[in-house]
């Protein structure tokens, strides 16, 4: 500090005042150097010290706020540039990269085995898991309203996550003895195959996937729908659609759990944004990239504009690469691909891996695709419920950042090296 007071005054300082200043700190200099004793150390830098308030003028002596301040601009210099240059936290938003990674999935509890205060709060802490619960206001059946499509009626609109970070939300509504009741959830997590849907098929239809649209069929084969208009926001337009009312052959009682579960949170996990600077990505490397220049309608939002996100898939091609998918193997250059244990997970169909399936423009039945020069084919380990290069084609070399390092939360079993 005496040093820096002499650096950034001197010009101000009197020649006595700059003189005693470097003295002082000449003379404790000596004594360290030789490692003199406490009593004969202590009155030279009382001395320092004392030249310092007389030269220092504001950067000597510095209020507590000044120190706290400055500490904390310098950490957040630090983890900016640790963040842009070498290590990034990144949050996997959606299971396309199931079962290797987790987005958001839910955990639903029958009555009576939902966690106490505690256990949520141990949920919480352990595995980032908030609970939703619908309770009935009144006794009666519980009735879903689905657009024409079949799928569950829904509203969405502007929320924040964790309080703070701006998110789009969907608000769904059910009714029970003429009664709507809300709820409102992560529209990532809804939208997900462990979402809304699913919560609804284990709670009210005993886990069959198609018992929405079943008890849909059912109920307009006896007599018509009850129908009504909503007005609905999807993909930032406003509109009127009409929703039709399904009753679930679910019956409740007044203050009785119509649905209670767990959204747990998506892994959170390092990216190592250095080691692509240097060496080449490989094919079965985890693959962090930027969507930056990706020219699809997906990639668009509402207003036409690019969509700028962080995407991870596992990389599957390079350029001048050949591939092709035999339901569920995928194949390299007329080969099964190897380089990750979820290419051999998937072409066997085991445990939660489902295997590889052709996508919607690209990789089609019985296609063969070439890699052009420049640039990447990223697929996702949840093929099925993927949309990946298959669906927007290829990821440009210049957009790629980096590849998944460490899982550093939820606390399961998949913490640790990324795999």
């Amino acid at each position: 500090m005496a040093q820096r007071i002499h650096d950034f005054r001197k010009d101000l300082l009197t020649e006595e005042q700059g003189g005693g200043l470097l003295a002082a700190m000449a003379e404790v200099k000596a004594l360290v150097r030789q490692k003199a004793a406490v009593p004969a150390l202590k009155p030279a830098i009382e001395r320092l010290e004392g030249a310092m308030r007389t030269c220092g003028g504001r950067l000597y002596p510095t209020t507590s706020l000044t120190e706290n301040v400055e500490f904390f601009l310098v950490a957040a210099i630090v983890i900016l540039g640790l963040r842009a240059y070498f290590v990034q936290p990144f949050k996997i938003p959606t299971n396309s990269m199931w079962p290797s990674y987790y987005g958001m999935t839910s955990e639903v509890f029958t009555p009576g085995e939902e966690p106490g205060l505690l256990g949520k709060a141990a949920r919480l802490v352990g595995l980032g898991a908030v609970n939703y619960t619908m309770k009935a206001p009144a006794a009666g059946e519980v009735m879903v309203p689905v657009f024409r499509s079949g799928a569950p009626a829904y509203t969405e609109r502007a929320g924040r996550s964790l309080f703070i970070f701006p998110t789009l939300m969907r608000e769904y509504t059910v009714m029970v003895g003429g009664q709507p009741v809300k709820l409102t959830v992560p529209a990532d997590w809804a939208r997900s195959e462990f979402g809304y849907d699913d919560v609804l098929e284990k709670t009210l239809f005993a886990g069959n996937r198609n018992g929405l649209m079943q008890a849909a069929q059912k109920a307009n084969g006896a007599s018509q729908l009850e129908s009504s208009m909503m007005e609905v926001t999807s993909g930032g337009r406003r509109i009127e659609a009409r929703i039709y009312w399904v009753p679930t052959g679910r019956k409740v009682r007044q203050g009785e759990d119509i649905v209670s579960f767990d959204i747990l949170t998506g892994d959170l996990l390092f990216v190592d944004r250095m080691s692509y600077n240097f060496v080449r990505p490989s094919v079965g490397s985890g693959f962090v990239f930027k969507t930056d220049n990706i020219d699809h309608e997906s990639m668009k939002d509402a207003n036409g504009r690019q969509i700028s996100q962080y995407y991870v898939k596992r990389l599957v091609g390079l350029p001048g690469d050949q591939l092709e998918i035999r339901e569920p193997v995928l194949y390299r250059n007329g080969e099964p691909i190897t380089g990750s244990e979820a290419f051999a997970h998937n072409a066997r169909r085991e445990g939660l891996y489902r295997g590889y399936f052709n996508g919607s423009s690209h990789l089609e039945g019985g296609e063969v695709l070439d890699v052009p020069a420049g640039s990447y084919f990223a697929m996702g380990d949840n093929s099925s419920n993927s949309a990946d290069s298959r669906v927007w084609g290829f990821v440009p070399e210049m957009d790629v950042v980096g590849r998944p390092l460490f899982i550093y939360y939820p606390l399961t079993k998949r913490w640790g090296v990324a795999k």
